[in-house]
């Protein structure tokens, strides 16, 4: 895997973070770590942080302003969504009105931004439609990669287990919890999962081993969307990750283990207390591992997906079943995420990993710009 890269001049490259969900403080962990990584010699930087609100602003330290939530002092930006433009915009205020001046050119964006506009494919259709290379999957697989539902069905299409779950809406809790309670039960015995479909990082998610657990733990989800998920819990079962890597050829690193400090992966062992142990490589036999990573690259190419994602599995140990749990496209980048850690102990390092996603965000524009859009005459 080569990650050398020849240019006549810096590439100038925008990084995206922040965003309008509940993972917006992640974003900026990650944000941080991938932006200490790009080298200077190579690229031209440019910070896009992105409110709670949704502006985009841009401006000295930017991330430091936002992770002191102190941004009155930067400017509003925009990227037009029209191909004509390769490059963001100032909003200036004048005596004339609003206007739009040129800030920076950029060949390419690099969203580290996760959840809800930011890995659901939202963000994607502003840059396809901008005609610009950024890193990561596209709108169809960033957008069914965050569908926990529409996700488990694709799956199922392609026979890749999955845990056994049920999809329900927030105006179905909100009418009758009961009838919704009753009909998640006959998933199997408790414990079960409550989950938004369309979050990341362990954000609404429950693990609900009563019927006034569920109960809660589906209004704690339906306060972070619409759609909601119960899953099955599985039995002595123990947590894989694999990191995926790649366009239309996508590689698998070795496999990890997370071993979590609390019941089950929660938000706080991922970010906040980093207790959660990881072994890397986990210690599987051969055969269970190659399977494993063969289940995720094929997970990786049924939606599509391209960059990156970091493929969840949970194992058996009493059946010796694999299941897919989950495909994130915009996994962390924090310091203590797994999706670097496991292409680290594959030989990439967190450097030549940046420099490999940007490669392949700018062969995946060239192989877009090879698409005729236009009607032949």
């Amino acid at each position: 895997m080569t990650t050398s890269l020849s240019h006549t001049r810096k590439l100038r490259v925008a990084v995206l973070f922040g965003g309008r969900s509940g993972e917006h403080d992640v974003s900026l962990m990650s944000a941080r770590s991938v932006l200490a990584v790009l080298d200077p010699e190579k690229y031209e930087v440019t910070q896009v942080g992105i409110t709670l609100d949704g502006e985009w602003l841009n401006g000295e330290n930017t991330l430091e302003a936002f992770s002191q939530g102190n941004v009155e002092k930067l400017n509003r930006i925009v990227l037009p969504g029209e191909p004509s433009h390769s490059a963001l915009y100032e909003l200036r205020i004048t005596d004339h009105g609003e206007m739009l001046e040129k800030l920076a050119d950029v060949d390419v964006f690099f969203p580290v931004l996760h959840g809800p506009f930011g890995e659901d494919g939202t963000i994607q259709g502003l840059l396809e439609l901008a005609d610009v290379a950024y890193v990561g999957a596209g709108v169809a697989g960033s957008s069914v990669g965050m569908d926990k539902g529409i996700f488990k069905d694709v799956m199922r299409a392609n026979g890749i287990p999955i845990v056994e779950s049920l999809l329900v809406l927030r105006s179905e809790v909100e009418k009758n919890i009961n009838a919704v309670i009753e009909q998640a039960e006959k998933l199997g015995a408790y414990p079960l999962f409550a989950k938004p479909a369309n979050l990341g990082s362990s954000v609404g998610i429950s693990k609900c081993n009563s019927r006034s657990d569920l109960g809660e733990g589906l209004m704690e989800a339906a306060r972070y969307d619409r759609r909601l998920v119960v899953e099955c819990g599985v039995g002595n079962v123990r947590e894989i990750e694999v990191s995926v890597l790649g366009n239309e050829h996508p590689q698998a690193s070795v496999c990890g283990e997370v071993l979590p400090s609390r019941e089950f992966y929660s938000y706080e062992s991922k970010y906040l207390d980093g207790t959660s142990g990881l072994v890397i490589p986990a210690q599987l036999p051969v055969e269970v591992s190659d399977q494993i990573r063969g289940y995720a690259v094929r997970a990786y190419k049924a939606i599509d997906c391209a960059g990156m994602a970091r493929a969840d599995f949970f194992f058996d140990n009493d059946t010796n079943k694999i299941y897919l749990n989950e495909l994130n496209t915009l996994p962390g980048f924090t310091s203590i995420s797994m999706y670097p850690k496991l292409w680290q102990a594959s030989g990439l390092t967190y450097a030549q990993l940046v420099d490999r996603l940007i490669e392949l965000a700018l062969e995946r524009k060239a192989q877009r710009d090879h698409t005729e859009h236009r009607r032949l005459a």
